[in-house]
């Protein structure tokens, strides 16, 4: 999923912050950050479709953080992130906030919370509201293919073109499962209001649950 996946120290809740580019993905999970959380996924997270009566778990993800400079700078002066340099930064290389999880034997983290993230500084203290169904699933779509829609350098081919049709069935099966094992958020509003209602969320939704890998 292209999604930034966070987790609060506190309670091992986790939320999935889904968004397209320029979202606030990420300005939200440095909000995230502030509040005591940690980032798992930086940027692409790896999703365990949930068993009957599951939750979706985290598995792992990109450990690669990347921010536009400008926004970041605005927003969280203290990272002390100096102009220029280019537009996109990598927060994972000077200040270490990414602790990526890794497939394989260990813990499945369990989601609490699963939002998509509009950032809109003039919404005030921010707002939130459940998704259809319907809607959802067209979200989690959209985040489930963005690796597939990128442009392979100096060929005529994407990668969406290489998917046969049996995998396309599998991964739209895999989306509505997900989509209805628990609900997704719409959240806007400026990063810490977000931050806050995520917070609430994942507060209502429960303790987070783990499982061992086999």
């Amino acid at each position: 999923m292209h999604a930034v996946a966070v987790q609060r120290a506190a309670d091992g809740h986790v939320a999935l912050l889904l968004g397209g580019h320029g979202a606030g993905k990420t300005l939200v999970a440095l909000a995230l950050v502030r509040r005591g959380w940690r980032v798992l996924a930086g940027d692409v997270a790896l999703v365990e479709c949930p068993p009957a009566g599951g939750r979706p778990r985290v598995l792992g993800g990109t450990a690669a953080f990347l921010a536009r400079r400008g926004p970041a700078r605005r927003w969280f002066p203290g990272l002390g992130l100096a102009p220029g340099g280019g537009n996109r930064v990598d927060l994972n290389v000077p200040a270490g906030l990414c602790e990526p999880l890794r497939p394989g034997p260990g813990r499945l983290v369990s989601v609490a919370a699963a939002v998509d993230v509009d950032g809109d500084p003039a919404a005030g203290t921010g707002a939130v509201e459940v998704l259809d169904k319907h809607t959802a699933a067209t979200v989690w779509w959209r985040a489930s293919g963005h690796l597939l829609e990128r442009l392979l350098d100096g060929s005529a081919v994407v990668l969406r073109q290489l998917e046969d049709p049996a995998a396309a069935a599998l991964c739209l099966e895999r989306v509505r499962e997900v989509a209805g094992a628990m609900r997704l958020h719409a959240v806007w509003g400026a990063p810490e209001a977000i931050a806050g209602r995520i917070e609430d969320v994942a507060r209502t939704n429960g303790p987070a649950q783990s499982a061992e890998v086999s």
